[in-house]
């Protein structure tokens, strides 16, 4: 019987949701994105996947087993510390054998610099290999030595290629490896240009099924869009353990770590370094640099406690009211959500007898942090009331709470952790929840417990 050639078939796929169609169009039908659709050739799917790690080399995967899973047996992760407490912390305790870690963050930021650090720390315990797919060795170890990083026994690759980047891995069995950057690579069965939306999904498979097999922690530096978001299709955040972004200010000398997904940790981890001549240096007391550490006696201040993963942090919100000459007034928040700023100046108004309807209201969270939590409903409405009255807070005040439509006080987690943190960096006076209220108030605090709004504002001028 006569065989024909094998055909390869294509299908089109959604960077954003990775939803697969026949035929290409405009709009990916699935999340309504448009002009998100890009080809790949589905008969490279099954090529692009790394062999397993046997005894002798690398071998074919062995036939996986149907077990009872209340027979699985406990192991926890053996970590290991990178000797970057920060990192360790937004890790969740250090690396993991066999994890995929994905770090994003804006050109020039700091991701190179933090994993060219981390490996020339590690150089006397775990052996790490650095690939770059952007740089020359030249120029990497050119960063190193600007760095005064110990670069002996640091392993290094130029190289773009998935498959020979596999093999360097296979010849030299590095324990941690940095892949920088994933949108450079490219798998030789697939026919499209690297950082295309197939060839950075099959790529990113091939990493991580190579790190899962041989007990590899990888590293994958990845470029963000204009929009903040990680270049390449959603599905390559859906397959790694980690995301991890960095954050900061232009201008700003710090630069914040965050953990936006974490297989081994908490999520919304938060680690921060500061940039300097000889790269990134951890700040041991974040919540210092968080605050002015100026003269308090400003209006339109206020400081709050708020809790980023495993830690509280001192943090100070400022705020400015000023008539507008508009129909209809700004609403700006720099650090906090827009939509939440404009409820709770509706529940000043109606709860507080505080009318800012005429009024721009410019909110912004100082040291370039980004506040997720209810916890800074208070402290936002007390620094507008002391802005709009031209009037400065208590001295040495700190106040932390969710506000209801109803204008009642509602309670956040870790209240008394929240108090002891305030009151160690010298803070006399909080106002909280009710249910926030400790048994005993951390020594040198007076602590104000109240059940709305309205007793909030009252405890001012107490």
């Amino acid at each position: 019987m006569a065989t024909g050639k094998r055909r390869t078939s294509t299908a089109y796929v959604c960077g954003d949701c990775g939803a697969e169609f026949g035929k290409w169009q405009g709009q990916c039908s699935e999340c309504g994105a448009w002009n998100t659709l890009s080809e790949v050739a589905l008969a490279a799917r099954g090529a692009a996947t790394a062999p397993a790690r046997g005894r002798g080399g690398w071998t074919g995967q062995s036939a996986s087993a149907v077990v009872d899973l209340a027979t699985v047996a406990d192991s926890p992760e053996q970590r290991v510390a990178t000797g970057i407490g920060e990192l360790d912390r937004v890790l969740g305790g250090g690396l993991v054998a066999g994890s995929v870690v994905l770090v994003g963050g804006d050109p020039g930021i700091g991701k190179s610099t933090l994993l060219l650090q981390m490996l020339a720390g590690l150089g006397g315990r775990l052996k790490g290999l650095y690939v770059t797919g952007e740089e020359s060795l030249a120029q990497v170890a050119a960063r190193g030595r600007r760095l005064d990083l110990s670069l002996a026994g640091l392993l290094s690759l130029a190289e773009t290629g998935i498959e020979q980047v596999a093999a360097a891995i296979g010849a030299q069995r590095p324990d941690v490896v940095v892949i920088d950057s994933i949108q450079t690579m490219h798998v030789e069965a697939v026919t499209s240009a690297p950082g295309s939306v197939s060839q950075v999904r099959e790529s990113a498979a091939w990493l991580v099924r190579l790190a899962k097999t041989a007990g590899t922690c990888v590293f994958l530096v990845g470029h963000v869009t204009k929009e903040g978001g990680i270049a390449g299709p959603r599905v390559l955040e859906h397959m790694v353990d980690a995301v991890l972004y960095f954050e900061g200010e232009a201008g700003s000398r710090y630069r914040v770590l965050r953990a936006f997904k974490n297989r081994f940790g908490a999520v919304n981890e938060l680690g921060v370094f500061a940039m300097l001549d000889r790269g990134l240096r951890e700040v041991p007391n974040p919540s210092a640099i968080f605050l002015s550490g100026g003269d308090a006696s400003r209006p339109g201040s206020a400081v709050m406690v708020t809790r980023e993963g495993t830690r509280p942090l001192l943090v100070e919100v400022q705020a400015l009211v000023d008539q507008s000459p508009l129909a209809n007034p700004r609403r700006v928040a720099l650090g906090l959500e827009q939509n939440r700023l404009a409820m709770l100046l509706a529940v000043l108004h109606r709860h507080g007898g505080i009318a800012a309807y005429d009024q721009d209201v410019f909110v912004n969270v100082v040291g370039g942090i980004r506040v997720q939590e209810p916890a800074a409903d208070l402290p936002v409405l007390l620094a507008v009331l002391s802005s709009f009255r031209d009037r400065p807070l208590p001295a040495k005040l700190v106040a932390f709470a969710e506000i209801g439509l109803a204008g009642e006080l509602r309670p956040v987690p870790n209240g008394e952790e929240r108090l002891r943190e305030a009151a160690s960096h010298g803070f006399v006076k909080a106002i909280v929840a009710r249910a926030n209220a400790p048994r005993k108030s951390p020594a040198g605090m007076e602590v104000v417990a109240c059940d709305s709004l309205a007793q909030a504002l009252a405890a001012l001028d107490d």
